[in-house]
This record gives structure tokens, C-alpha cells and sequence, in this order.
């Protein structure tokens, strides 16, 4: 509908050229936008404020000269010139009436569009490091990636989505040096446990498991170990203490056995991580391992190219990429002094990975925390590829869960975090995903427990669901009275007299505009922020007026719009990773 009215402002504006010799003109977008306030129209256009004093004119003249040239359509019912120069075009109502049949026509594919052309895009989000359970944090940048996933591909993009195993590094080593304590405490081992190792339960878990498969075939000499954990040397950090306990871990149990320690710690943890997500209805196309890159020889080919083309140069022993000539604020360190790659290293090597295989765009959804980082990814990709451009970053912020008036902690190291899966098994999917994508993701999100367990009008994903619930409880009337489900196609739409039935209506009409507009902005929020309006023009319609009347052209027409609502609040809700219930 808006590309339609588009079409034939520009034609206006062509015609005005082309009479007037006004030069450029026919170029000018006529920036259409929908009406806030239905008096003044449907939409409205302000081109004339915009370009009128060009051509000599002031705006409400160029706005009536605009007017004059707009071609007849069965599309406009008015077009009116207002304030200083807005040009508002109100629908006719078999504009509105033919996007109502449209709707239900298509069905489940309502509001998708090829807009993105085809366009390969990999979806990169998540990710998190696999050293314990998923936490609220997380489940948030998983709704926001999925949600961002659909939307794209609602909008004809070619979409894969991808998880980044970050299965090798310090971390992973921190990991299996706090799993094979606790393996060695299971064995009557008492070992002082180091505060910056991971203090959670499931080590715990993973460490008796070991014991059940191994006994005490992986626990070594335990002796240098606990030298290690003794009083600490004057003016070590716990950083430097901790790098010296994962070499004596190593030392004394073995290269094999703390590679079988490490193995089964991230076995088990990413088998949970896979689990909960497939339980959040999260699939992912890929897990792509980053032990596949350093294994494989990709990150030493990744450095070789930069280096070839002079990103890299040595100093104090290390070798630094010249970020900052490419828009980082300075420049990185790839290799350390005692030669091991950095873990940039590594994600310069993942993203030219991405670019051979052949996406146009490369999003990553990251935490806040990496806002620093994302200069320096861009840096690496116009360094290897010249098109560092196809790199697009989109951070979501944190997550404050309240249990009454007690925020709750999330420290994967600490072990005090709340688990997605015990919030899922809390309040729900349903209710997470909303939530999780009912703010921007740029901003700070707040999650009360207590408002998304309440079944009433103030949990927003009740509110929406109850209305697709309530059509469908309709329709169940409708069949035990005996009566038939009206055929779009031919019912009279123009039963539909009530003011609020046509603004119902143009609000549904709303919806490819809005997909298209959330998948164009990386903005799954406003899909949340549109349905939840939906289902409150809906709840006010249908408490104001009776459905099932006897008067079978009425009952007919206004059974068709519940069935729009319907379709629409469905697809909505689709996007976000939220059912639509037939009952509640």
C-alpha cells in the first residue's frame, strides 16, 4: 500500500517537473510517512516544506500545485493540503477492504516482502564462552539474534544462523583447571579452591562424572599443585597465580589427562548450552569451533595476508596489527612475545572465514561489554577483504532481574547467576522472548518476574495472546451455533461501519511496513510495540461491539476482521519466537 501511494506522489512530482521545468525534481523522495492522528489522513508527505523555496514557491502553493497533479486512484478516498504545506492522503475504503482480503489470503507469509533481494547474511549471536550454564544475560542476546534471524529472512534475505564455539584460550584452560580440582577433592584431595576459578555447582557435576569414568586415573601428583595454591608470591596477581596453577595442573597430571579433563567440560557444557537453546526454540544453522581455525592453519594464513599487504609489524617482541590506520583507536597485539596467538588472532581468522564463504553481510550480536571491540573486527576486515563495510555489529545490553525488590547476580565465575533455563522453567518461553525483546537493544532492560508470570492485561505477552485466544474462542462459538466461517473473498467489508473497525484495519494494514521497517533497523521491539497496539484496538473493538450478532452481512464482515487480527497478531508473534495460543 505505502510503496503504491509512493509510486504515484513520485509520478506528481514527475509531472510537476516536467510542466514546470522544475530540474530534480522528479528525484525527490516524497518521504510518506503514517498519519499519527487519523483526522489529518492516513499518511501524509511534507516534500513541500522540504523543496518548495527551491522552485520559488511557498510550501502550501507547491503543496496544491502537488495535489493538482496526483492521478486519479480507487487507491485515495481524499487528498488534503494542511498546516504549512502537508500533503494528507486518507485510503479509500476499497484500498482498505482489498489490503483486509490480501491479508487473509496470504496467510502465514502476511507481511513478508523480498526486500533484502536474496542477500546472504550469517547471523553470528550467542556465543558465549562454553565455561558454564547459559544465564538470564544470555537468553536475552538469544531472543534478540533469533528474532533479528526471522525478521531478515521475513524481509527475503538468505539467512544462516551461527554459534562461536570458543572452545580454545585461557578461559577453556581455567575451566579444566577448576574441573580437575574438584576431581581431585571428589578423591579426598582437599585443595584450597582459587576465587577467579569457576565456582559453580556444575564443576562439581562434571568433576564426579570424571570420577565415575576415570577414577583416579587423571589426578597425577597432587603435591606440586597444592605448592602452587599456597601463600601467594609477593606482588602476584591472581591472573599471573592462576596461569601458574593451569602449568602445574598440566605438569602434574599430564598433557593427556588434562586434555580429557578439558574435553569433558566442554562436552557437557555445550551439550547443556545446546539443549537449553533447542528448548528456547534457538536452532542454529552452524557451531563453528574456533580450535577448527588454529588446528586448521586458518589464523596463521589470516596473518600471513595482513602481513603481506603491511597490517602487522613486530615490536617488543610481540607483532602488532595496525588497527588504528583503518579506524581502531590504536593498534593490537596478534602475537604475544612468547609467540601464542591472541584471541584476535583468532576472530580475524573467523571473519575472513565468513567472508569466503561468500555473506554479504556478517552480523554479530554482542554483549555491551565488546563495544571496544567491534572497531577493531571492522579494522581486520577491511584490512583482509577491502570490504569492511559487510561487517555489521549490533550490541545488546544487560539484563537486571528483579525477585521483588532483590536483584539477582549473574557471575558465570562467581557461580551466584540466575540460568536461562531456570527463568524459562519460571515464567515460560513465551514470556521470556517477549520480554527479552520488548526494549531496544541498546538499552537496559529490567525483567520482572512477578509481571511475567501474572495472567492479567498488565503482562504484555498475556495481553496479545489472550486476543489471538479470544478470536479463537469465537470461531469455537461460531461452530456450536451451527453457523458457517464467512469466505473472505466475498463477505461486504463495507459492514464494517464503526470508526474504530477502519482504524483496525489501517493499523493492520501496518504490518509489511513494520516488518520491513524492524528488519531495516535491526529493531525487533517495534514488532513487540506494534502487536501490543494491535491487541489493544482489538480488546476495544470487540468489548465495545458484539461479533456474533444475528445480522449475518455485520456478523460476517466483523468475523473477517477478527480473522485479520488474528492472522496478523500470529505472524507477529512468529517473529519474535512467540506461540499463538488457541485458548488460555
Amino acid at each position: 500500500m505505502r510503496q503504491i501511494l509512493d509510486s504515484l506522489l513520485r509520478d506528481a512530482l514527475r509531472s510537476l517537473e516536467d510542466s514546470e521545468g522544475w530540474t530534480g525534481l522528479a528525484g525527490t523522495s516524497p518521504e510518506l510517512e503514517r498519519s499519527r492522528d487519523p483526522r489529518h489522513g492516513d499518511f501524509t508527505s511534507n516534500v513541500a516544506l522540504r523543496v518548495a523555496k527551491r522552485y520559488g514557491h511557498n510550501p502550501r502553493e507547491f503543496a496544491e500545485a502537488l495535489r493538482g497533479r496526483l492521478a486519479a486512484s480507487e487507491l485515495i478516498e481524499s487528498v488534503e493540503v494542511a498546516g504549512p504545506g502537508f500533503v494528507n492522503l486518507r485510503l479509500s475504503a476499497e484500498a482498505i477492504h482489498g489490503e483486509l482480503r490480501r491479508m487473509l489470503a496470504e496467510g502465514e507469509s502476511y507481511g513478508s516482502s523480498d526486500a533484502g533481494g536474496g542477500r546472504r547474511v550469517l547471523v553470528e549471536y550467542v556465543s558465549t564462552n562454553p565455561t558454564g550454564p547459559l544465564h538470564v544475560g544470555h537468553g536475552r542476546n538469544a531472543a534478540y539474534g533469533a528474532s533479528l534471524a526471522n525478521l531478515l529472512r521475513a524481509s527475503g534475505h538468505a539467512v544462516d544462523e551461527e554459534y562461536y564455539v570458543n572452545d580454545a584460550g585461557r578461559q577453556i584452560d581455567i575451566l579444566a583447571a577448576s574441573v580437575w580440582l574438584r576431581y581431585v577433592e571428589a578423591l579426598g584431595n582437599a585443595l584450597p579452591f582459587p576465587e577467579n576459578a569457576y565456582q559453580g555447582g556444575y564443576v562439581r557435576d562434571i568433576a564426579a562424572r570424571l570420577v565415575e569414568l576415570h577414577g583416579a586415573a587423571l589426578c597425577g601428583e597432587v603435591g606440586p599443585v597444592a605448592a602452587v595454591l599456597g601463600p601467594a608470591t609477593d606482588g602476584e596477581d591472581a591472573d599471573a597465580r592462576m596461569d601458574r596453577l593451569i602449568a602445574a595442573i598440566r605438569r602434574s597430571a599430564g598433557e593427556d589427562a588434562f586434555h580429557t579433563v578439558l574435553d569433558a567440560a566442554l562436552a557437557d557444557i555445550l551439550a547443556d548450552i545446546r539443549d537449553d537453546l533447542e528448548a528456547f526454540s534457538v536452532r542454529f544453522d552452524h557451531w563453528f569451533s574456533e580450535r577448527s581455525l588454529t588446528g586448521g592453519g586458518a589464523v596463521e594464513r589470516a596473518l600471513k595476508t595482513l602481513a603481506a599487504d603491511d597490517h602487522l609489524y613486530g615490536k617488543d617482541g610481540a607483532t602488532w596489527f595496525r588497527s588504528s590506520a583503518l579506524g581502531d583507536d590504536k593498534d593490537r597485539v596478534v602475537v604475544r612475545e612468547n609467540g601464542a596467538t591472541t584471541y584476535l588472532a583468532s576472530d580475524i581468522a573467523y571473519h575472513l572465514d565468513k567472508y569466503e564463504r561468500g555473506y554479504d553481510i556478517m552480523l554479530n550480536v554482542l554483549g555491551s561489554d565488546h563495544h571496544g571491540y567491534v572497531a577493531r573486527l571492522q579494522a581486520a576486515v577491511e584490512a583482509l577483504t577491502g570490504h569492511g563495510e559487510r561487517l555489521e555489529a549490533r550490541l545488546v545490553q544487560f539484563v537486571v532481574l528483579y525477585r521483588g525488590d532483590v536483584k539477582a547476580q549473574m557471575s558465570t565465575r562467581s557461580g551466584e547467576f540466575v540460568t536461562l533455563r531456570a527463568l524459562r522453567e519460571e515464567v515460560g518461553n513465551d514470556a521470556a522472548r517477549f520480554i527479552y525483546v520488548s526494549r531496544s537493544n541498546d538499552q537496559h532492560l529490567d525483567f520482572d518476574l512477578e509481571l511475567a508470570k501474572s495472567q492479567s492485561n498488565d503482562n504484555p505477552v498475556y495481553y496479545v495472546q489472550y486476543a489471538h485466544a479470544r478470536i479463537a474462542s469465537m470461531l469455537r462459538r461460531l461452530a456450536d451455533d451451527g453457523l458457517r466461517c464467512p469466505d473472505a473473498a466475498s463477505v461486504d467489508l463495507g459492514a464494517l461501519e464503526q470508526p474504530e473497525e477502519r482504524a483496525l484495519m489501517v493499523a493492520l494494514g501496518r504490518f509489511p511496513e513494520l516488518v520491513r521497517l524492524a528488519a531495516d533497523n535491526r529493531a525487533p521491539h517495534h514488532v513487540v510495540h506494534y502487536v501490543r497496539a494491535i491487541a489493544a484496538e482489538f480488546h476495544a473493538w470487540y468489548n465495545a461491539q458484539r461479533i456474533l450478532v444475528d445480522d449475518t452481512a455485520v456478523r460476517d464482515a466483523r468475523v473477517t476482521l477478527a480473522l485479520a487480527v488474528r492472522c496478523v497478531i500470529r505472524n507477529a508473534l512468529g517473529l519474535v519466537g512467540v506461540s499463538a495460543p488457541e485458548s488460555m
